[in-house]
């Protein structure tokens, strides 16, 4: 449990988010939108097996329009079908088919019904090169998509690759390579040089540095040495380490990541469910107007033919085919995810990189998030007749079975050796401290508010820094002052938001007024809030969203340990180094791979280049198409105009999509 005097690593908790909900978002209609390729539905993109089919229909499509005349003079014109037909099936059997499944379900206006009622219609009327063309083009647009989000994904595919093929497991003296599946908690590894780490775990033998990019985007190798935590998918550069596994597989960081990437897609964002609900209403208007320039003008306009006016309105049909925006849209969104993933920051899905852009005002946690959480003891300060070294090891005793890093700092100041039978009834009360008895002796420590809500007499409240008062038997003993200083990138971290618009910048912090005043001068935060305990900070998030505009949110970010009911309250919640905290994987909307604050701002700037490329692909698409609709309907625009308006447009809107990546 989180104590005010120990500062504030945040973090996550397993509730539901208020903006969380309904990631349902028309999920089924969208799924009839993947063309029905193995690689969309979880197998590996391969470029040679696309190729392979579109080689064999241009076989077919290429000498068919070069003799065409020749063709279509042949008995019945059967030369002609006997080139076109098979080159039609072969480039439009996956549009056919899924526009018939989804009539047979009921769903029937979209782009897939679109494309086969124009193309069928052109066949009727002997217009086979321009059927199978709009086929042929549509497909290679499918492949450019491929392509595209191949690329998309080979951003995160380093994710995917960091899992671990194998553990060596130490039994009897002999080490068994086994799957990490089969690893239990407590089982002692071996990690040899060049190997991947497969489970996380805490080393007890040997020192070396790992490779943490394929988790973190960092480069720089980091050491390691005896007693560290190490994680699965980080990769041992040099010495042998023996390494006793904390977490089964399954519960490991490196699992709930690729868990995390592989279902990002699932949370769409607002564009996205706009742009769904419009092609549902967009298509039956398309198909209805096209029916009226095929049937009105014939009956209305005199020395207008039937055969002149169908085939305009099959010109509409394929003009209007929305699928430029249906394609390039969650594709642009797919690659800003992608992208943000290749600079170490994991966005949950689109939903939550479209909401990065309506940030205002961005909340800190101090310990750990801005600061580097890397506590040391600064100064001892004893009273009351104790000596430095005599309340050192008193602290050290009675901060034995915390976890916190501030207890860490204090138990290595001290350094001797503690018998675990001396501390007894050790109880942490939350916000405030802990309590022990020590040899007989009752002992608390923690914050000042401690000391007064225990009413135990002592000279100063006001000291600076983060301070551990100790008190013996309801005497005061004295205090220890603990050290910690901001990360190297959080000044400009903090200037980089300012920079990009952010109107406000706040810290909440459980520490004391004097360092929060500190370390908001010194890295430039607007406003701060001390003191604080888990409750208060809830309170003080509140207000914040009260004050924000209806269009505006509010982010927090927190290094992901204890601060859930703020996390979870925010409109945005980012984990910091969420790599050690399952519950941020689990529970964060945004995980920064890396402790730096800088990336806060990065992502922020990744998800406005996103929304912008969106953007412009929707104005383009519907710009160009209105003006063919105008042009096809005027009879300027042929089948080929209307080939062009589809998938060039598509095409175009696709390459488009891809400068999210870089």
């Amino acid at each position: 449990m989180k104590r005010k005097v120990h500062s504030e690593p945040s973090g996550c908790c397993n509730c539901e988010h208020d903006h969380h909900e309904n990631h349902n978002h028309d999920h089924n209609h969208d799924e009839n939108h993947n063309h029905d390729h193995n690689h969309d539905h979880g197998g590996e993109f391969n470029l040679k097996d696309e190729l392979l089919p579109l080689v064999g229909i241009l076989s077919l499509y290429a000498p068919g329009v070069i003799f065409e005349n020749q063709l279509h003079n042949t008995f019945y014109s059967i030369g002609e079908y006997l080139l076109f037909i098979p080159a039609y099936l072969l480039s439009g059997w996956s549009v056919l088919k899924t526009a018939g499944r989804n009539i047979l379900k009921g769903r029937i206006f979209d782009e897939t019904f679109l494309m086969a009622v124009a193309t069928l219609g052109a066949i009727a009327i002997h217009k086979l090169p321009e059927a199978v063309g709009v086929m042929l083009f549509y497909k290679i647009g499918e492949l450019f998509q491929d392509i595209a989000v191949s690329r998309s994904r080979n951003s995160i595919k380093a994710l995917l690759e960091v899992r671990p093929d194998y553990a060596n497991i130490q039994t009897k003296g002999e080490l068994i390579r086994v799957s990490p599946n089969t690893v239990n908690v407590g089982d002692i590894i071996v990690v040899k040089p060049g190997e991947k780490i497969p489970l996380d775990g805490e080393i007890i033998d040997g020192n070396s540095q790992v490779d943490t990019s394929a988790l973190t985007g960092e480069s720089v190798p980091r050491s390691v040495r005896l007693g560290e935590t190490v994680l699965a998918g980080m990769i041992n550069k040099m010495g042998v380490l023996s390494i006793r596994v904390t977490k089964l597989f399954n519960d490991s960081s490196i699992a709930k990541i690729l868990d995390l990437v592989q279902n990002a897609k699932s949370k769409k964002a607002e564009t996205e469910k706009f742009i769904t609900k419009f092609a549902r209403y967009y298509t039956p208007i398309v198909v209805f107007a096209s029916l009226a320039v095929a049937i009105l003008p014939p009956l209305l306009i005199a020395g207008a033919t039937s055969s002149e006016w169908v085939y305009r309105a099959l010109i509409l049909l394929v003009i209007s085919c929305p699928c430029g925006l249906v394609i390039s849209i969650p594709l642009g969104y797919f690659g800003g995810v992608g992208g943000a993933a290749k600079r170490g920051i994991l966005v949950k899905g689109s939903t939550f990189l479209d909401a990065l852009n309506a940030v205002n005002t961005v909340v800190f946690d101090k310990t750990g998030t801005l600061t580097k959480g890397v506590f040391k003891v600064a100064k001892v300060v004893p009273s009351n007749g104790y000596v430095e070294q005599e309340l050192l090891q008193l602290a050290a005793k009675v901060e034995l079975h915390s976890n916190h890093p501030i207890a860490q700092s204090i138990r290595k100041a001290y350094g001797g050796k503690i018998d675990e039978f001396e501390v007894r009834d050790y109880e942490e009360i939350a916000g405030y401290g802990i309590r022990a008895k020590v040899e007989n002796t009752v002992v608390i420590a923690g914050s000042d508010r401690l000391l007064h809500r225990e009413n135990i007499s002592h000279d100063n409240c006001q000291l600076e820094g983060t301070v551990i008062h100790l008190a013996v038997d309801n005497i005061y003993a004295g205090y220890i002052v603990i050290a910690d200083e901001p990360k190297e990138d959080a000044r400009l971290a903090i200037k980089a938001l300012k920079g990009m618009g952010v109107e406000k910048t706040v810290m909440l912090t459980g520490d004391n007024e004097a360092i929060a005043s500190r370390i908001a001068e010194q890295l430039g935060i607007d406003a701060y809030e001390a003191e604080l305990l888990p409750e208060e900070k809830v309170n003080a998030i509140e207000k914040l969203l009260s004050t924000v505009g209806k269009h505006s949110k509010v982010a927090f970010v927190g290094d992901g340990i204890n601060d859930a009911p703020v996390i979870a309250r925010a409109d945005v919640g980012i984990a910091m180094g969420g790599l050690g905290s399952d519950a941020a994987i689990e529970t964060a909307d945004i995980v920064i791979m890396t402790d730096a604050p800088s990336k806060v701002a990065e992502a922020i700037q990744i998800a406005r280049k996103t929304r912008q490329i969106v953007w412009q692909n929707i104005g383009f698409a519907l710009a160009i198409k209105g003006v063919f609709i105008g042009l096809g309907i005027l009879g300027v625009a042929t089948m080929w105009e209307a080939v062009f308006a589809d998938v060039g447009v598509a095409l175009l809107a696709i390459f488009n999509a891809t400068r999210v990546m870089k």
